[in-house]
């Protein structure tokens, strides 16, 4: 049994310690979770990848970003789904960034950015071209702090695209985990 003086002392280290879980996440909620538009305007792929071809799928990363951590398994799990079925995966990375994506996810083509300097105002992010070469989709992964696939937009997309059927969600707006892109 613990004296009347260590429980004081417990009951306070207690308390700290949740006022620093809460500042935490104060912090992290401040700084990363947001709300943001996702605009396609004049969203294009390289030349050497634009018009017809397979489907297209563009992940835009920011290696520093601790929201990215929180789709690579989504994103991996994505590639051995539908990279069998026909989609390519690539991946632009925030300029002047340091760092890399992980071996699980080497099968991402590297690109150098997209035409016009267009970019997304925040990573993690996504672009999927159809096999027309159409933007169908731009925006993030998901809504909230991490991407799996119950909570995915990206699976009901890549499907309807295999399947022949069009989608046109140029822009979107989201609120999650999200770094500034520029």
């Amino acid at each position: 049994m613990l004296s009347p003086k260590r429980k004081t002392l417990l009951a306070i280290l207690l308390a700290i310690l949740g006022l620093a879980v809460l500042a935490a996440y104060d912090w992290y909620r401040g700084r990363y979770q947001r709300t943001v538009l996702f605009d396609a305007s004049g969203l294009r792929l390289p030349p050497a990848l634009a018009g017809p071809g397979p489907i297209r799928l563009v992940h835009f990363h920011d290696p520093a970003c601790p929201c990215n951590v929180g789709n690579q398994q989504h994103l991996a799990e994505l590639i051995e789904r539908y990279g069998a079925r026909g989609v390519s995966f690539h991946a632009v990375q925030r300029p002047g960034s340091r760092g890399g994506l992980p071996p699980a996810l080497a099968a991402l083509q590297p690109l150098a950015a997209l035409p016009d300097g267009k970019a997304p105002p925040a990573s993690p992010a996504l672009a999927i071209w159809d096999r027309q070469g159409h933007l169908a989709y731009f925006g993030p992964y998901s809504e909230g702090a991490t991407c799996t696939l119950a909570n995915s937009f990206v699976e009901p997309i890549l499907d309807a695209l295999l399947e022949g059927r069009p989608v046109r969600a140029g822009g979107t707006l989201a609120e999650g985990c999200f770094c500034d892109w520029r």
